[in-house]
């Protein structure tokens, strides 16, 4: 378990008066798109522009106790441009935002005297998540309790495969075994569970190699997804000074661990960029509305 402990938890960096969320229209496509991350066949209208800013800025880390984030949150504010669709039953997702260099490179393997250390560089990433039960927050750090439908696309260990990484999170203040813990001072206990989804994942990360093969070493390997854990296609490509990513799913999977897009619908989420950074070292939207109601 990992238990971190934070003061005044309810006036955490988003705790200031709700705003309504940005909508983002889902259109009707005339054809599904092909999920090679070149969105030229997206066209230029219909994209809607996101913000997104570090998740916790470093005056906020300092006021509330935090450990410094130093340099490796790299992305800082930046806008994202979206642009969401249904075609054949499936459920897909644009993304275009600058980055000024393609990371993907990911916590190799490099040897030092007499043993591997993995290094401390990490790829470039890119979330999406949407609400699937309870109070839904746009932090992790949060007395409500909610559930959401997370993708992760990273430059390295799910770009090659064209798999997402699909997992649930489940925030609460309900004790849970073998999850995250943050504890406030003088406050209740934040228990966060990061749930793979069934199946097997795009990767799988190698352990310490007990001999020298090498002065550097990857530290996973593709693996072919399967069950659940297949369900989210998902390609990048970067192109001057961009990463261009798409998403695509069914919009029923019919998996208790996937939420299910409905025609007419509105549905919560948020999106998150990490320019080689990890964890808490990442930027982040306000809540997002996806709005279905133009899909029949």
């Amino acid at each position: 378990m990992k238990r971190l402990f934070v003061s005044l938890l309810v006036s955490l960096p988003f705790a200031a008066a709700a705003q309504a969320p940005q909508v983002v229209a889902v259109h009707a496509l005339g054809a599904a798109p092909k999920m090679d991350g070149d969105l030229a066949e997206w066209g230029r209208d219909g994209w809607v522009k996101v913000p997104v800013k570090p998740a916790l800025e470093r005056e906020e880390r300092a006021k509330f106790g935090l450990e410094p984030a130093g340099d490796r949150n790299v992305t800082g504010d930046l806008t994202v441009e979206l642009k969401a669709g249904v075609a054949a039953g499936r459920f897909f997702l644009a993304v275009r935002y600058p980055d000024d260099a393609a990371d993907i490179r990911h916590r190799e393997w490099a040897w030092r005297g007499e043993k591997y250390q993995r290094e401390n560089q990490y790829e470039d990433m890119f979330a999406v998540r949407f609400h699937m039960a309870g109070d839904f927050d746009r932090s992790m750090l949060t007395t409500r309790d909610y559930k959401v439908d997370v993708w992760l696309w990273s430059a390295a260990r799910t770009n090659p495969s064209g798999v997402a990484e699909d997992s649930t999170h489940h925030v609460t203040t309900r004790m849970l075994e073998s999850v995250a813990e943050y504890e406030m001072k003088g406050g209740p206990v934040i228990y966060i569970a990061k749930r793979r989804d069934a199946g097997t994942a795009p990767y799988e990360m190698l352990p310490r190699p007990r001999e020298k093969k090498g002065e550097r070493l990857v530290s996973f390997e593709p693996a072919k997804a399967t069950g659940s854990a297949a369900d989210v296609a998902a390609k990048g490509a970067w192109k001057a000074g961009h990463w261009q990513l798409e998403f695509g799913r069914a919009l029923a999977t019919g998996h208790q661990d996937d939420v299910a897009f409905k025609p007419g619908d509105r549905l919560l989420g948020q999106i998150a960029v990490f320019n080689r950074g990890s964890a808490e070292h990442k930027s982040v939207s306000e809540p997002l509305q996806f709005d279905f109601s133009a899909v029949r």
